[in-house]
């Protein structure tokens, strides 16, 4: 079984920032980022590790990385420690799997949502108000309902407590009408391509979220990528609107708190063992459906 990882302070290099899952170290000309085995649900850390999880988490994102070039550039430069540089590749062992080395950029405030399916908030919306992120959308939809055609639903990006979503006028307010313009029609065409591929896989991909920046003036995609802490990945064969889909993400981790008397508000709930394990298989699943590849 690989180490789990909770905490990254092996690393002798300036640390700047420690996000849920993920922590950033700062070397000068580029960024290296680590993926720990800790897992987030309604934006908050549990005390549990999920085995492989930071391993698959980045395995996904690479994989994406690479596929999605054509669309558009990323910031990934190597996810193999015997390239990183100032002498981090001493902490090969350590960092194999779960870490990469990235270019820095200026990252956009805002985070890019496709959704092609009616679920989580999008499906709260529709039933209080038949819309999607102020986008008028037709009666009847079930949960689970493919939408007619796939929707941009930005948010903003929370530095503690929980995103807001918000209209495209208000992202055109943030950001202006041309890189607003952009961002939604990059997102769009991303979605599209990897739902048509995810779906040749047996996985249905509901809905996606994307961080982008700026490098010399180009936009290109960052952070992570069609990755089941940033997706909804459903299981096909299984797929019947109406109710909660066979995920292989964190809706299942999700799922199973709502069972629980928790506000989803600090300190968490223990997680069974049994939770863990399952959660660990599904993201496992996700990897290995997706990328053909195993971790063994």
């Amino acid at each position: 079984m690989t180490n789990l990882v909770r905490e990254t302070d092996f690393i002798d290099k300036p640390l700047l920032a420690r996000g849920k899952v993920r922590d950033l170290f700062d070397l000068g000309q580029s960024l290296l980022i680590v993926v720990t085995d800790r897992v987030s649900a309604f934006d908050v850390v549990f005390n549990e590790l999920i085995p492989q999880k930071g391993i698959v988490l980045n395995s996904i994102a690479a994989f994406w990385f690479e596929k999605t070039r054509s669309i558009i550039d990323n910031h990934m430069i190597s996810t193999d420690p015997l390239t990183y540089p100032d002498g981090l590749d001493r902490y090969a062992d350590e960092l194999a799997g779960r870490s990469m080395l990235v270019r820095k950029i200026d990252m956009l405030p805002v985070e890019c949502i496709v959704r092609g399916y009616l679920e989580g908030s999008a499906l709260k919306e529709y039933r209080a108000i038949q819309s999607i992120s102020c986008i008028p959308m037709p009666a009847g939809l079930r949960q689970a309902d493919r939408l007619p055609e796939p929707i941009f639903t930005p948010s903003t990006k929370a530095d503690s407590g929980h995103d807001e979503n918000i209209s495209f006028d208000q992202l055109v307010s943030i950001i202006g009408s041309d890189l607003a313009e952009q961002l939604r029609s990059v997102s769009l065409q991303l979605y599209r391509d990897a739902a048509a591929y995810a779906e040749s896989k047996g996985i249905i991909l509901a809905d996606t979220k994307f961080e982008f920046g700026l490098s010399n003036g180009q936009l290109i995609v960052a952070d992570e990528m069609f990755t089941p802490d940033s997706s909804r990945f459903w299981e096909l064969d299984d797929y019947q609107p109406g109710r909660s889909q066979k995920s292989f993400d964190k809706q299942y981790l999700r799922e199973w708190l709502e069972t629980l008397d928790w506000d989803k508000n600090p300190p968490p709930p223990a997680l069974p063992e049994s939770v863990i394990q399952a959660t660990a298989a599904k993201y496992l699943e996700a990897y290995e459906r997706l990328t053909g590849k195993s971790l063994g």
